[in-house]
């Protein structure tokens, strides 16, 4: 792999100051339809515009600097709301802005509040509909003095867009902004005008069929919320979605893969699909070969887990939806997925295991990285076949299900008892081992390698391997017993990354001191670790990441960076939003907290309440059918008891398995 691949040119020093991404003080509130993408930038601290609004074709990936609404001297400053007033002019003021999620008509909204004189003023921000490329921004102004004539104001000051409105004493009064993106010699330009009338939304019935949760905690109600407002936000209407907003402007097939997933889980079964056929037309070869990047790679740089991530994905998608035809449609492509992995050019002849010179974070030979056998490669490669495997029965398929299954079973036995290849070192799951069986436990950068100065990697050694947060998705996944030996060894291994070179909580993504980027927690890491520790049943250790995520950066809008501490920029990319995180969000909830897992002919219901939680409440769609699911803490005297459609019986301690429903489901759950 080129090292050029990893330096960037866009520098924050050049340009307005609202080119930055990670401002002092900002919280970004993506709100977004497929065809029109937008972020409400809130900044307390003073060190961008307080309230500014960022409006994106999201099928145009680029950095912040290049958003419809930057100006490329005033930044995002002529996108503010400016109220003139008998000679005066208000706006909002950094640090006394409230901003929240609100609903607007059945469709999540972004809710900003500020004052002007004797004007309470609330701004909000929705997309009203599901098939125009258009965001409404409504102003609401509420007079708590004497009657008054003020002007709203927006856009250059040279080319203003100006609406002058008479206030009568204690009046509120509303008025709307409306932005269009439209097409004009093959550039996106952006269309403003104000607009007097009431607000027509045809997006809350894709709203209301979302799956929603609800628990006595604010802090679990604000985190999910969060993710499932953001994340389809994040996806256009074909389904393309950037591996972080601003950042890299790229697309791998192992991100998209969790995101469907995640989508699946959500209810959002059409644009799932969407994702799903596009990753399996356009992102997949003949051979099975799978994109990262949105490139290509020798054998040798391959990311071996992505075809495993797919087949996951799409394992979900049928168990969720019971449509099959995906597997009718795609044979081929999903059999060439399965086997791709299995070629002889990445299989250790001595273990059968995957070697190559590609790690699960993307580093390689220039970083030091020696061929081996990757953890998440071995992991992916058998859940992926397995899951193939259970697909291929389901269709019919008899040959391919007996094979895949079969090698599904060798890897995952090489893994786990291979005395000198496998991937448990003195108890514990490492990350990688070296073709000769030896543990990986250090890098050296190779000569040339134009790491950023400062970087740990570009200092001096040891440069470790572990412990590294992907050695937990084992146990997340439940691989193994999430409450055996090997996880808990595992997971105690994990707290060493914890606050490693900074205060604050979060987990990095593996030892900083092998880290060519810079130190800080990254949050979709911790989720793995929170997922994990869920299985293994440490509530505590999930509470303190939950806590975390929401006082990380800024999380009034629950978008989270991909890393939290400094970054030399350039040569690397400004930090970015990262979907994932959305993704992975969901997923705990929703997999693991209510515990719902349908499968190919089933569904097993197993949830649990947080530790200091009494109560939950979700709605999910299964097939074409709706889940209602109620939690409840036991009281005094009560025993485990779940009530499905009004029939009570003892709840199993293990989890309930049911029939397929062929109607709505109604389940009320009494856990001690």
């Amino acid at each position: 792999m080129d090292v050029k691949e990893h330096i960037y040119a866009d520098d924050p020093a050049r340009g307005p100051r609202d080119v930055r991404t990670n401002l002092d003080g900002v919280d970004y509130f993506f709100v977004g339809n497929g065809f029109i993408q937008a972020a409400v930038q809130v900044c307390d601290s003073g060190a961008g515009t307080p309230v500014g609004l960022l409006v994106m074709r999201p099928d145009r990936l680029g950095p912040k600097r290049d958003v419809l609404t930057m100006d490329p001297e005033a930044g995002l400053e002529p996108t503010m709301i400016r109220i003139h007033q008998g000679g005066g002019v208000s706006q909002p003021v950094p640090g006394r802005i409230r901003a929240c999620w609100v609903e607007s008509t059945g469709v999540p909204t972004v809710s900003v509040t500020w004052q002007a004189e004797d004007l309470e003023v609330e701004e909000r921000f929705w997309c009203p509909d599901r098939s125009l490329p258009q965001l409404r921004r409504e102003v609401r102004l509420r007079n708590t003095g004497n009657a008054c004539n003020v002007a709203i104001r927006t856009g250059r000051e040279d080319q203003p867009l100006e609406q002058p409105i008479t206030l009568a004493a204690s009046e509120e009064r509303t008025i709307a902004l409306v932005y269009r993106t439209v097409e004009q010699g093959g550039r996106p330009l952006l269309e403003t005008e104000w607009c007097h009338d009431a607000s027509l939304s045809d997006a809350a019935p894709y709203w209301r069929k979302l799956s929603e949760c609800r628990f006595s905690s604010d802090l679990l109600n604000h985190v999910f919320t969060a993710a499932r407002n953001q994340l389809p936000a994040a996806i256009t209407s074909s389904g393309r979605v950037d591996g972080s907003i601003w950042q890299y402007n790229l697309e791998w097939v192992r991100d998209q893969s969790v995101v469907a997933a995640a989508l699946v889980l959500l209810g959002d079964f059409e644009l799932a699909r969407t994702m799903l056929d596009r990753l399996l037309r356009d992102f997949v070869t003949d051979d099975g070969d799978t994109v990262d990047s949105s490139r290509r790679r020798e054998a040798e740089d391959v990311e071996l887990d992505q075809n495993g991530a797919l087949l996951l994905a799409i394992k979900a998608y049928v168990e969720w939806t019971g449509d099959v035809s995906i597997l009718g449609a795609y044979r081929q492509r999903i059999r060439a997925l399965a086997e791709f992995p299995l070629r002889s050019v990445f299989r250790h002849s001595p273990s059968g295991l995957l070697h190559n010179r590609r790690e699960y974070w993307e580093r390689h030979a220039v970083y030091g990285i020696e061929d081996g056998m990757e953890l998440t490669h071995q992991l992916f490669a058998s859940l992926g076949l397995s899951a193939a495997a259970d697909l291929a029965r389901h269709a019919g398929w008899t040959e391919e299900a007996t094979r895949w299954e079969a090698d599904a079973g060798r890897i995952k036995r090489a893994m786990l008892s291979d005395d000198r290849y496998g991937m448990v070192h003195d108890g514990c799951f490492i990350k990688r081992r070296k073709v000769s069986g030896d543990v990986h436990w250090e890098i050296e950068p190779a000569a040339g390698a134009n790491l950023p100065p400062g970087t740990p990697l570009a200092g001096r050694g040891p440069h470790l391997l572990n412990p590294d947060t992907s050695s937990v998705l084992p146990i997340a996944l439940e691989f193994v017993d999430p409450r055996g030996e090997l996880a808990r060894n595992t997971l105690a291994s994990m707290e060493e990354l914890w606050n490693q070179s900074w205060t604050g909580g979060g987990y990095s993504r593996y030892h900083v001191s092998s880290e060519p980027d810079s130190p800080g927690p990254w949050p979709f890491a911790s989720i793995f670790v929170a997922r994990a520790y869920w299985e293994a049943g440490e509530d505590e250790k999930v509470w303190r990441i939950l806590r975390w995520l929401g006082e990380a950066g800024r999380s009034k809008a629950g978008s989270w960076f991909e890393f939290y501490g400094p970054r030399p920029v350039p040569p690397c990319p400004q930090n970015g939003i990262i979907p994932w995180t959305w993704a992975e969000i969901v997923v705990f909830f929703i997999n693991h907290v209510l515990g719902v897992r349908p499968g190919l002919n089933d569904l097993l219901l197993r949830p649990r309440l947080p530790s200091g939680v009494d109560r939950a409440e979700a709605t999910l769609s299964l097939d074409a059918h709706r889940l209602h699911l109620e939690l409840r803490r036991a009281r005094s005297g009560e025993s485990n008891t779940i009530t499905v459609n009004g029939a009570t019986s003892a709840y199993p301690a293990g989890g309930l398995h049911l029939p397929r429903p062929r109607a709505d489901l109604n389940v009320k759950i009494i856990l001690r």
